[in-house]
């Protein structure tokens, strides 16, 4: 149970981060909520993104993913939103160095900028909570002592051989192979 705690406030404070990165500066100043969705596939422009249209929706899916994770404790639906943020994050990164020739990190401002530590980060937090995570298979372990669930609730038949004998006046013999004569009816 402390395990599932510790990596769903994991979880969703790495979906906090990959959801706040967008509003911070990503490159050279410009925010992540800029750079539009098609632009990670079609090449890097100048061209500014609707906030709905930007970054933020890959992002945004995560964390709607990682919430649902959590409530259901899923590690898989968890290592999927760290996936979704992290994969993002790096193709983002990659376009951009494919627009600008180069990546760097300044001191002035220019360069990669907080907003993709952020992403960076939070798609790490998320990885990092399902890994923690104990998930669904560990809620219904048995506990010390007891069978399963349904071997507690579900009687065992008796094993065919200690079933009780048949009623006569001659005691039954087990190893004895014959059947007892039918009666006969007179007609």
């Amino acid at each position: 149970m402390i395990r599932n705690i510790v990596g769903s406030v994991l979880a969703l404070a790495g979906a906090t981060a990959a959801v706040w990165s967008p509003f911070r500066a990503w490159y050279d100043g410009r925010h992540g909520s800029a750079y539009r969705i098609e632009d990670l596939f079609a090449g890097i422009t100048d061209v500014r993104a609707e906030v709905i249209g930007s970054i933020l929706l890959p992002f945004a899916f995560a964390a709607l993913v990682t919430v649902v994770g959590v409530v259901l404790r899923s590690r898989a639906l968890v290592a999927l939103a760290g996936a979704v943020v992290l994969g993002f994050t790096i193709l983002w990164m990659v376009r951009v160095g494919q627009a600008e020739g180069s990546l760097g990190v300044g001191s002035s401002g220019d360069g990669l900028g907080d907003g993709v530590a952020l992403a960076f980060g939070g798609g790490l937090l998320l990885v990092l909570g399902a890994v923690v995570m104990s998930g669904r298979a560990h809620a219904h372990a048995t506990r010390v002592g007891r069978g399963p669930a349904h071997a507690r609730t579900t009687p065992a038949a008796p094993p065919p051989e200690q079933a009780a004998p048949p009623s006569s006046d001659v005691p039954w013999d087990p190893g004895r192979d014959e059947t007892p004569p039918a009666p006969e009816h007179r007609a």
